[in-house]
């Protein structure tokens, strides 16, 4: 029987083709919260943590987005433990370049034979053959671009990846990064309260690359009462977090919005915004108001 988008909201987001052939609804999941404090070692309720994953699926996710650093990997553990086999239309992407030391502690590794080492871990711990979309998580300055997306391609060659992507870059280093090989996403903070990476989100509609971006329900003193959502929250009967979700996806057709949550009511919440839809003016005055 059919699932209609009542019971499916995240279909409400519309769809995207990352590198033109691996179509996800718009409204993903980012796994990072399902990991302990600091997005280190297990969360408090792991059981919590599996009906979060299997939730977003049954609300019409197709898109998820975590990376071998969450944990280090628990958070792909825990997705193929709550989604193993996985659904036909289901696509997890991940990433590698980062090694932890501790809670909190983030440190930068684009070393080839690191970055290999790391697919291999994320293929064996997700349960996959090959992984949709595999990013670089951070460029190693310490390290040639080339040395780092040539390993990739590699992989890709390999039929490890199916499609590239990177994280917090900029124009110029998409387009160093699009002269090694084909990107097909990009991933940089971005949300209605910071839109400081607008001109990477331009390049990438210009050139057709998925942008997701990360921290997307960031809405900072937007949200205070009487500020400039508040109208706009009540006359919608949203809260502002689904507002600035709503105003992510109608901003930009290449727009993959991935909030992430460790609770079910909060999950639910995020993927109702997908049905939230703002008029052009309320679209440009929250433009406006940040």
């Amino acid at each position: 029987m059919a699932t209609n988008i009542s019971e499916q909201p995240a279909k409400a987001s519309g769809t995207y083709r990352i590198g033109g052939d691996v179509t996800v609804n718009r409204l993903g999941y980012g796994a990072m919260q399902i990991t302990g404090p600091g997005v280190w070692g297990d969360p408090k309720d792991p059981a919590e943590a599996v009906r979060v994953l299997r939730r977003a699926v049954e609300l019409g996710v197709t898109f998820i987005d975590t990376a071998d650093s969450y944990g280090p990997f628990v958070s792909e553990l825990l997705i193929r433990e709550a989604l193993h086999p996985y659904a036909d239309d289901l696509v997890i992407a991940t990433k590698g370049g980062f090694t932890r030391s501790g809670p909190g502690d983030w440190r930068v590794v684009g070393r080839p034979e690191y970055l290999r080492q790391q697919c291999e871990l994320s293929l064996r711990h997700l349960g996959l053959d090959s992984i949709p979309l595999y990013q670089l998580h951070r460029i190693d300055p310490k390290v040639p671009l080339a040395d780092q997306l040539g390993e990739l391609a590699l992989l890709q060659q390999e039929g490890k990846i199916q499609h590239i992507g990177l994280s917090e870059v900029s124009v110029a280093q998409i387009e160093e990064s699009r002269a090694i090989t084909t990107i097909a996403s990009v991933q940089n903070l971005y949300n209605l309260a910071n839109r400081s990476a607008e001109d990477v989100l331009e390049y990438c509609e210009r050139n057709d690359l998925a942008f997701i971006p990360w921290f997307p329900i960031a809405t900072g003193e937007l949200a205070r009462p009487g500020g400039p959502l508040d109208a706009i929250s009540t006359a919608h009967g949203a809260s502002p977090a689904q507002l600035a979700l709503a105003w992510l996806l109608r901003r930009s057709p290449v727009m993959l919005p991935i909030p992430g949550t460790s609770s079910v009511a909060h999950l639910e919440e995020n993927v109702s915004a997908a049905d939230v839809r703002l008029t052009d003016d309320e679209f440009e005055a929250l433009a406006k108001a940040s």
